[in-house]
């Protein structure tokens, strides 16, 4: 009687513990969601350099978010290597100064800017404008409180998230990319989004070049690449032109059926 009792104790602690990191997993995401749309505060960070670096310094393209802690030794580690792909992919389709990407560590008293610039070189990372940075504990929780990145303490070291918040030109949260495993389009297709919205005049040559570029930027997923699809750029061009020459063939049907300017037209007394 005493086993059944205490398989039974064991079986409702296990349930209510699967139902409290349930909730817990639950009010992260809404926390998360709910960021989107809020601007980030300008935040002083000091980057894996020793060199200090303001957000505000970042504005007017794109910047792509994400929170670590160097301890970590499995989550975290993953997040990198696997986002390291992704990012390589975009600034080959987008070009590597479209954006830039931030990785902040969050465990502030372990996460110096020499703990930072090893954890980017263990993992690989030596991509052009991604940025590893330190900061002070105000800085951090102001900046996880902004995107909506929970961290909880644990035994082992910090319960936490796998985000990567995608963030406008103007600071603005616009996008939140949730898991450890990143495809080349969850990556992408958000920051061609504000590269579209965000850059030159459409009427100006520079932005009419760069937007058919952005829409001709199309993902194969069997070599896991993006490439630039000419076929888009020729099938638009043809249907211009039929357009085009449909409007002559109109204007010249009118023209000599009499109408208005044709030989048919004019005034009668």
């Amino acid at each position: 009687m005493k086993f059944v009792l205490c398989v039974l104790a064991a079986l409702l602690a296990f349930t209510t513990a699967n139902a409290n990191a349930q909730s817990m997993e639950d009010d992260a995401a809404r926390l998360s969601q709910a960021a989107i749309g809020h601007q980030l505060p300008d935040l002083k960070f000091t980057t894996a350099e020793g060199k200090p670096l303001a957000l505000s310094e970042l504005r007017g393209k794109p910047v792509l978010v994400s929170l670590i802690y160097t301890g970590c030794t499995d989550a975290c580690p993953a997040i990198i290597e696997n986002l390291r792909p992704a990012i390589e992919i975009a600034q080959s389709a987008l070009g590597q100064d479209a954006f830039t990407v931030l990785t902040v560590g969050f465990d502030t008293q372990h996460d110096t800017p020499q703990r930072m610039r090893s954890f980017a070189r263990t993992r690989g990372v030596d991509l052009p404008n991604w940025l590893f940075l330190s900061g002070d504990q105000a800085s951090v929780d102001s900046l996880a409180k902004a995107v909506g990145f929970t961290i909880v303490p644990s035994a082992g070291g910090f319960d936490h998230m796998a985000q990567v918040s995608v963030v406008d030109a103007d600071g603005v949260i616009y996008q939140q990319i949730m898991g450890g495993v990143f495809n080349p389009p969850t990556v992408v297709e958000p920051l061609k989004d504000l590269m579209f919205d965000n850059r030159r005049p459409i009427l100006s040559i520079e932005g009419i070049t760069e937007r058919i570029k952005l829409f001709c930027t199309v993902y194969n997923p069997n070599t896991g690449r993006y490439y630039f699809n000419y076929s888009l750029f020729i099938g638009s061009g043809i249907g211009i032109a039929c357009l085009l020459l449909a409007g002559l063939w109109i204007a010249r049907e009118i023209r000599l059926s009499g109408g208005p300017g044709g030989p048919g037209g004019g005034a009668h007394t």
